[in-house]
């Protein structure tokens, strides 16, 4: 019943973050925002990584019946919804955060080639979980700075997609609890939270910019 449960919830976020995305990208085309552009491969991404571990669950379920979700598919589903989330919280400070030496970019990168699939998880969660926050805090800053109450949401969603995060990383080295389905849970809220601002930004003149940037 879990299993399904788990099934059922990276389905609807599959469904949640596409729709998302469809939205941005019709608010990209009827405004022509970068801001816009770039909220439309966030969603994108974090949609396919949602289906990309369905499409694991499904596997198991119909085909190889082993029990539990390939590891390597759930990684790879974490790392394009990594991808998503990377645009989300740094689409406009990036160059700001990371080395300017092309050298130590590479050094900071090469690491992850010399670990696990496990270790992998557990390092684009942290990722994750580190871009989401910080994504939330800084537009909570900004909610400070205008008092835009759009700002109030996207905060929010940031904030419940990083807890989502982090409880999806205690129940991996906590397999037995019910953290992963809760984390499902917070996740597709944070998602929902996002879809309030986005939703209107179609209806007008590209404000939504001033919200995030």
């Amino acid at each position: 019943m879990e299993f399904l449960f788990e099934n059922i919830l990276n389905l609807v976020g599959f469904l949640v973050g596409l729709s998302i995305g469809m939205i941005s990208f019709i608010g990209f085309r009827n405004t022509g925002s970068p801001t816009l552009f770039r909220l439309t491969i966030a969603f994108i991404s974090i949609s396919l990584g949602f289906f990309v571990i369905w499409t694991g669950y499904m596997i198991e379920d119909f085909v190889t019946k082993s029990g539990s979700i390939e590891k390597w598919i759930q990684t790879v589903g974490i790392v394009i919804q990594t991808i998503g989330y990377f645009f989300i919280a740094f689409s406009h400070s990036i160059k700001s955060f990371f080395p300017k030496s092309s050298y130590f970019r590479s050094v900071g990168i090469f690491p992850l080639f010399l670990v696990s699939s496990v270790q992998i998880e557990h390092v684009f969660r942290s990722i994750s979980f580190i871009l989401l926050a910080y994504g939330a805090i800084e537009t909570m800053l900004s909610y400070f700075e205008n008092r835009n109450k759009g700002t109030i949401w996207v905060s929010a969603g940031l904030g419940l997609l990083a807890l989502g995060e982090f409880l999806g990383w205690y129940s991996f080295v906590f397999p037995e609890s019910i953290m992963y389905p809760i984390s499902m849970i917070i996740k597709i809220g944070g998602l929902l939270s996002l879809f309030v601002p986005v939703s209107k930004v179609p209806l007008r003149k590209i404000n939504f910019d001033k919200d995030l940037e």
